[in-house]
């Protein structure tokens, strides 16, 4: 057997590798397993006396009134620290971004100090012989990252943990997330948190339009107050798509052309552009389209604006993004197109604004005048 089994892995290299991984990947994880015995274990010897890590535990010895706050790095676990109720809760700060778990051996994740802080915290062990429920030190755990990008990609690591490797936590509802402001609003005396940048453009937007009359198409439509809001989130939107797609190359101008004459990937053949040409000069009698055969594209002139049309924009036609950009713009087609709007401000002096752009920005200058918008960078500038 001996023998003729050494001759078999000398001749078939590939099946004495998988052996070979399949033994050393069961080594590892009893390596893994001692390691996460190791934790609970020292954890029980300093049972009273203070944990491992940067934990500021909390006074109450019953798991089902204590809660846990997890939070981002150093400085907001020093604010959190003082406006915490050490009665009841507990901090415990975490540097920078946790290991993904999602793509990490079970091995490689009890070598980070901050999951194995985050373990030995909970009191629960980990892996499916050690993990124990009743032994969860803290029925409330609170994931609380700042409210920026950074924030919420530690958030969905720490997420990711949980639901990986103690989801049993997760399941009979012990994890919460707490959600900070971005924003500051201070108007005199009053002040606003706002969760977000949707939140502080909502509250904008309601204390831009008071007092203010939209009149567009000389005279014939006429907005007050509140009524001009949907006129403004329509802008957003069309503006939002737009911008969108310029950013993947497509000149301005040239978007614009599409739009006017409500171009749709029907005028698009990749194999000949001229269609697309001809239809571009119904729309832009003015503009000089000249279609190149080699390579395939077309060139613009007018006045001081060159531009081309080649395959990659003609792609782009076709694009879900597009779509949603000509759904949008048939909201805002109206708007400042037959000639300037006229902003009416009670008391004050009228202003004329020349396009959705313009109108816009008017708006949001005047929402935020008397205003003082503070943005968080993190949970260490908030009062704790």
């Amino acid at each position: 057997m001996n023998e003729k089994l050494a001759t078999f892995l000398e001749e078939n290299p590939r099946v004495a590798k998988k052996i070979l991984e399949k033994g050393i990947e069961a080594a590892r994880a009893r390596e893994a397993a001692r390691k996460a015995r190791d934790l609970t274990r020292r954890k029980g010897a300093l049972e009273g006396l203070s944990l491992p890590g940067k934990l500021a535990d909390c006074q109450e010895k019953d798991p089902a009134l204590c809660e846990i706050y997890l939070v981002e790095g150093d400085s907001a676990g020093g604010s959190a620290k003082q406006g915490r109720d050490r009665r009841y809760q507990a901090i415990l700060p975490l540097k920078g971004k946790i290991l993904n778990v999602e793509k990490a051996r079970f091995d490689k994740l009890l070598t980070s100090n901050e999951i194995r802080t985050l373990i030995t915290a909970m009191g629960t062990s980990i892996g499916k012989e050690d993990f124990d429920i009743s032994k969860l030190r803290y029925h409330r755990i609170i994931i609380m990252t700042d409210a920026d990008v950074d924030g919420s990609h530690i958030r969905t690591l720490l997420l990711t943990f949980f639901f990986r490797q103690m989801p049993e936590i997760v399941e009979r509802g012990h994890l919460y997330i707490a959600q900070p402001p971005l924003y500051k609003v201070k108007r005199g005396k009053k002040e606003i948190y706002l969760k977000d940048d949707e939140a502080l453009l909502d509250y904008l937007l309601d204390t831009g339009t008071d007092g203010i009359t939209l009149s567009m198409d000389e005279g014939k439509k006429i907005l007050r107050g509140k009524q001009i809001i949907p006129t403004l989130r329509n802008i957003i939107e069309f503006n939002k798509y737009f911008d969108k797609i310029v950013n993947r190359g497509v000149p301005s101008e040239v978007l614009r052309m599409f739009l006017r004459g409500k171009v749709r990937n029907g005028f698009a053949d990749k194999a000949n552009l001229e269609p697309l040409a001809e239809r571009l000069r119904e729309i832009e009698p003015q503009v000089k389209f000249t279609v190149m055969a080699d390579p395939d594209r077309i060139l613009v002139s007018y006045g001081n604006l060159h531009a081309r049309i080649d395959r990659h924009i003609v792609e782009i036609l076709s694009s879900h993004e597009y779509k949603l950009l000509l759904q949008s713009f048939k909201q805002v087609e109206e708007i400042c197109l037959n000639g300037p709007a006229l902003l009416l401000e009670e008391g004050k002096k009228d202003l004329l604004v020349e396009d959705r752009k313009d109108l816009m920005e008017t708006f949001l200058t005047r929402a935020k005048k008397g205003q003082y918008i503070q943005r968080y960078k993190g949970l260490g500038e908030m009062n704790p």
